[in-house]
């Protein structure tokens, strides 16, 4: 089992940054991999970016050259470094573990709000 807790949301004009961030209440260095989701209101969730633990990145389409997602496997943190935020950018960030062991289940945090303004 694993707690993960994010922080770093908030309220920034377009064109502006953020950096969001997951810690995790036990050692990241073994989880198969650690995603951020979101969800905007009326929308489904969806990816946006993940991160194994050899550093491995992946992101969707609206979100490349934008987003950075990087992990401190000794801070037990994995971050999310967000600029030029546009107003769609709007919505619920979600810090995921996959495959953590181990049990290999899931676990999410509670996220946090983003709120990126015109």
């Amino acid at each position: 089992q694993v707690q993960l807790v994010e922080s770093g949301g908030g309220l920034v004009q377009a064109g502006g940054s953020l950096r969001l961030s997951c810690t995790a209440s036990k050692s990241i260095h073994s989880i198969n991999y650690m995603a951020w989701y979101r969800q905007a209101p009326g929308k489904q969730r969806e990816l946006v970016a993940t991160i194994t633990p050899l550093g491995s990145t992946n992101y969707a389409d609206p979100v490349k050259g934008r987003f950075t997602i990087s992990r401190d496997s000794a801070k037990n943190t994995v971050y999310l470094q967000m600029n030029s935020l546009k107003p769609e950018d709007t919505a619920v960030y979600q810090c995921w573990a996959f495959g953590v062991p181990p049990t290999s289940l899931n676990y999410r945090g509670q996220g946090t709000q983003v709120t990126v303004s015109s």
